[in-house]
């Protein structure tokens, strides 16, 4: 189990906190809700977990970093102190940051923390529960680490959809690469592609050197992330089958697997039950599938009942064939919202029936690849995105002109000549949206869409037309913040916009968001002019670092 740092829950007078949250932070919150405090120090290490020493990036002495245990509306304080050598973001995967994409934590809404510095994140986890994590989002870091689980627990007074399991794992799957990150980023930056990876970790360790012990008879929850660069991850557990519960804030309909694709960027909790006979270890394993002509790469981990410390019984069992789309798009499209269950708040999830909303607006992007300044860059709609040197959130804010383009891409691809661009997609709150991820490329892709959950509503081969709605599903679709689209295929969302701010429209296959495949998409109110009701929008913190245009 990944450990955590302490959470702080003050005993101090109630009347003390607020007047320290009003003096620091802009943050609005409930005399109700608690607070969490942590204070985190980023350093570098090194470790050799595939026989070449590497550079990593260390939270608090620890790789991964420390578990964020938090509970729905907990107002939670991270106070990160950067000790490297260069600036610093930390970004909070499938968090919802509710009104304040001021603290998102991507280079579109925050300027980086700079060497020796420190900036404290403040945001609530307001209505949401579910298995996520943090990364580093600036300059290629992801690929050393710096990563770690995050968990948003129900309240008390909120049932969850199973017995209580006898303990709780964050499992970190992720490829490895054994090149240090800045070497990987140059090499990007000069033309080259990202090599083959060099293993897979579970919990930062390599093959054979993570264990988890379980009491024979006893139910746990596993809440696995896929923290890597690129790869999708085939996860299984020797020998016992895989109860999902829950995939990035939504409980799911409980239905039992073999195995469970997790692509890059995504979350799911599952229950394993130890009722194989007898005192025995079994294989825990992160298989590498759909590797564009790479040789697949494996994590293994050790499962020990309690009492055995032997080595498990056989060989590794099989994982599912390499390149199957079919199988694995099959198992997506099998997976149910839980419509009876309650979340983060006591009505069912089933309660919201999205299926009523009118759409109001339709946003195809289709991701690309294209040689730009002899260079292949990623596009999504034929531009290819470059951050300026001033957040755009800080930039529509101070109403700094020439920073981005609103509406920089169309709604729908175009042909268009492949460009280097900055755009924002406009979008009008409380809009009901159907974004269509295309993905016309022979390669898996994963899109991410910070600030909000979306309803999966469709997948399949082909491009998308109007037809394909006939098909959708507009009754049990889950809600998650991350999605694959398969080769030569689509998978269509929906999502209200009922969340203000700046928000991130990401390729979660961190090369090609670090060659410009990424967008933005601005929510705004009918008059940009007015600053937003604190009712709506949180104001811009008091402790907000400045750069770029917006230095002054």
């Amino acid at each position: 189990m990944i450990s955590s740092i302490t959470t702080l829950r003050p005993s101090i007078p109630l009347i003390l906190i607020t007047s320290f949250l009003l003096l620091s932070s802009p943050l609005l919150v409930s005399s109700e809700d608690p607070y969490v405090f942590v204070d985190w120090v980023v350093t570098y290490s090194h470790i050799s977990p595939y026989g070449v020493q590497k550079q990593v990036i260390m939270i608090n002495d620890q790789f991964p970093g420390p578990l964020l245990n938090t509970t729905t509306n907990d107002n939670v304080f991270v106070n990160v102190h950067n000790q490297l050598s260069e600036p610093f973001l930390l970004t909070w995967n499938g968090v919802q940051m509710r009104k304040n994409s001021w603290n998102d934590g991507v280079e579109g809404t925050n300027c980086p923390i700079a060497p020796g510095k420190n900036w404290t994140y403040s945001f609530q986890m307001k209505d949401q529960i579910g298995s996520f994590f943090y990364f580093p989002s600036f300059g290629f870091q992801k690929a050393a680490g710096g990563y770690g689980p995050i968990r948003i627990n129900n309240r008390e007074i909120i049932l969850i959809p199973f017995d209580q399991p006898e303990g709780d794992f964050d499992v970190l799957i992720g490829d490895w690469y054994n090149a240090d990150y800045k070497e990987l980023r140059s090499s990007l930056d000069d033309g080259a592609k990202l090599p083959a990876p060099d293993g897979v970790l579970i919990n930062g360790l390599p093959q054979y050197k993570a264990n988890f012990t379980f009491q024979p008879g006893a139910t746990y929850r596993l809440r696995i992330s896929n923290v890597g660069l690129k790869a999708t991850l085939n996860f299984q557990i020797q020998g016992h089958k895989l109860l999902l519960i829950e995939t990035e804030g939504s409980y799911t309909i409980q239905q039992y697997y073999d195995t469970l694709d997790i692509h890059v960027g995504q979350s799911y909790s599952v229950l394993i039950t130890a009722d194989q006979p007898g005192i025995a270890t079994y294989y825990m394993i992160a298989k590498s599938r759909f590797s564009d002509g790479d040789i697949p790469v494996t994590g293994v981990a050790f499962v020990h009942y309690s009492g055995s410390n032997g080595q498990p019984v056989g060989s590794l069992p099989q994982s599912p064939c390499s390149n199957d789309y079919t199988y694995s798009m099959k198992q997506a499209l099998s997976i149910r919202r839980n419509l009876t269950a309650g979340a983060a708040r006591p009505n069912p999830q089933g309660s919201y029936h999205y299926e009523r909303i009118n759409i109001t607006r339709t946003i195809i992007l289709e991701n690309g690849a294209a040689l730009i300044s002899s260079i292949t860059h990623y596009t999504v709609n034929g531009v290819s995105f470059v951050y300026p040197d001033t957040p755009l959130k800080l930039a529509d804010y101070y109403h700094i002109p020439d920073v981005f383009t609103l509406n920089g891409i169309p709604d729908t691809p175009d042909g268009r000549v492949p460009v280097f661009g900055t755009p924002v997609i406009d979008a009008l709150y409380k809009d009901f949206v159907q974004i269509v991820f295309q993905n016309n490329q022979p390669i898996i892709q994963t899109w991410h869409l910070d600030g909000y959950s979306f309803f999966v509503v469709g997948m399949d081969g082909g491009n998308w037309d109007e037809s394909k709605k006939q098909g959708y599903n507009m009754m049990d679709a889950v809600s998650r913040s991350t999605i694959q689209v398969y080769p030569f295929s689509w998978s269509a969302v929906l999502v209200a916009l009922d969340n203000l701010g700046m928000w991130n429209i990401r390729s979660q296959d961190e090369e090609k968001r670090y060659l410009g495949q990424e967008v933005y998409m601005r929510v705004r109110g009918v008059d940009t002019s007015v600053i937003p009701n604190p009712r709506d929008e949180n104001p811009i913190p008091s402790n907000i670092i400045k750069c770029g245009r917006a230095a002054n």
